[in-house]
């Protein structure tokens, strides 16, 4: 059978199920007068590791669209990890990334540790945010447009194509009702004022990473006075959903230098970029086919094409191991050796007849949208780019849907005197040094953290991190604090 591949799922984490049981004896004390938060009930939430700890599921309800007063209402669902100090401060929401992630999977996730160790200053509150995880109602939309890469296609046919069923999915969203404006991070900003007042709480204390820095960013612009202090790492300006080409480039170049160090990875990779532009240019010219074992027990052919490791390696950058096995691919094609690409293919890859998208990642980042200034620069930097327009691919659909874009004006860059700690890792392949500082540079309590070889999920990297943020809750100066992990290819 000749299935055709999607791209759904590169860079992404599964969404999985919460995890949740009747409340038992975990040994923990649980606040009674937490349990009298309106919509909540009392959960044992089991984490992957096993490990479990006292919670509150809970649910607030907004308007799809907080500025239409006929909008339908959404049910927004959490889970609050109660705090543990003595003298707890503001609730900390963990705004995940994406758009997309679930709050709730990543406490159950990897992060779990850090969840707990957060509980010492103040309530801890899983959020999914509108549209993810629990708080997802929205339908997905598989378009009539094929999506049949096991034939040749050249670039702006395929780009043409996708850009043709979003059109699709958008008018066939409008028409299953769903408000479309209603999925903007300016929405999501009006869903934290309303979960503070469903908290009773003075402040907020924000948490998140990437997309979630990004929605942090901008609530610092709607709701500043309801802060108490944002703890962000890799963090998303909200002129930066589209990443510059050229930073791109100079990432790779950090993470040849990073490959130098180690001899047996110098031998095998001297030359990354033109390794990757090697094997794009014998692709452009002979692209290979190659049949997958996809999950479901069926069998996919597929023709892999410069495109194709372009939109792997754009999502897979995001850390240096991930980096690492998308390289052993270029390598492997580069000694004609399919079998890495198979290996990664087939375990990432979903079977998709015609092209799909999830309603909340697509129109938020739409939405976000770019200034026509920084547009000009990115085109311009993608013609010669190691990975062209496939690093963004969300540029293609900024004209499709013009109506959606917020505005200039949203794309501001902030300005406060909240206590901000940014922490950043050196090896992160989206977001890059560089570009947080200016995210940041308006904000005049700003702490930074340069993580050594770290990518773009760099929270449990080291438990120094896990100590950095605490000492930053408790009041303390962490500027410039050194943080240093092994490079994932060291021997």
């Amino acid at each position: 059978m000749v299935r055709a591949i999607g791209f759904a799922g590169i860079g992404m984490l599964f969404l999985m199920s919460i995890g949740c049981a009747a409340a038992t004896d975990t040994g923990e004390s649980v606040d009674a007068t937490a349990a009298e938060t309106p919509a909540e009930t009392p959960i044992v939430f089991e984490a992957s590791s096993g490990k479990a700890a006292n919670a509150f599921a809970g649910t607030f309800r907004v308007p799809e669209n907080h500025d239409d007063p006929e909008s339908r209402t959404l049910t927004l669902h959490y889970v609050r990890f109660p705090a543990t100090g003595e003298n707890p401060g503001a609730p900390i929401v963990y705004l995940a990334g994406g758009p997309g992630g679930s709050g709730i999977a990543t406490a159950k996730w990897r992060r779990f540790p850090l969840f707990m160790a957060m509980r010492e200053f103040g309530d801890v509150i899983a959020l999914d945010q509108r549209g993810t995880g629990a708080s997802n109602d929205l339908l997905k939309c598989t378009s009539p447009i094929e999506a049949d890469e096991a034939k040749p296609l050249t670039d702006d046919a395929y780009i043409e194509r996708h850009q043709r069923a979003l059109k699709w999915c958008l008018n066939h969203w409008r028409a299953q009702s769903f408000d479309l404006e209603g999925y903007t991070t300016v929405q999501s900003v009006a869903d934290l004022k309303a979960l503070r007042t469903h908290l009773g709480a003075e402040k907020l204390t924000l948490w998140g990473t990437s997309y979630g820095s990004h929605l942090a960013l901008a609530a610092v612009k709607e709701m500043g006075d309801e802060i108490n202090r944002l703890v962000l790492s890799s963090v998303e300006g909200l002129d930066q959903t589209i990443k510059r080409p050229a930073r791109t480039d100079a990432y790779f170049a950090r993470l040849q230098a990073a490959i130098d160090k180690d001899p047996a990875l110098r031998e095998t990779y001297p030359d990354i970029v033109a390794l990757m532009e090697r094997v794009h240019d014998a692709l452009d010219k002979s692209p290979i086919r190659v049949s997958l074992n996809l999950r479901n027990g069926e069998e996919a052919d597929i023709l892999i094409q410069s495109r194709t490791l372009r939109r792997y390696m754009s999502g897979l950058i995001s850390d240096p191991r991930s980096a690492l096995q998308m390289l052993a691919v270029y390598e492997g094609l580069d000694n004609e050796d399919t079998g890495p690409v198979v290996s990664l293919m087939e375990r990432w890859h979903e079977p998709e007849d015609t092209i799909s998208f999830r309603l909340m990642p697509t129109v938020m980042d739409v939405a976000s949208g770019i200034t026509a200034r920084r547009r000009l620069q990115i085109e311009r930097e993608a013609k010669t780019a190691v990975l062209r327009s496939f690093l963004n691919f969300t540029l293609h659909y900024f004209d499709v849907a013009p109506e959606l874009d917020l505005g200039d004006g949203f794309r501001k860059k902030p300005a406060s005197d909240i206590p901000l700690l940014v922490l950043s890792g050196t090896l992160d392949g989206r977001t890059y040094l560089k570009s947080q500082r200016e995210a940041t540079s308006g904000f005049s309590n700003r702490q930074s953290v340069i993580v050594e070889n770290a990518g773009h999920n760099l929270f449990m990297a080291s438990p120094d991190i896990t100590k950095t943020i605490e000492d930053f809750m408790r009041g303390d100066n962490v500027d410039g604090r050194g943080i240093a992990i092994d490079f994932p290819g060291e021997r």
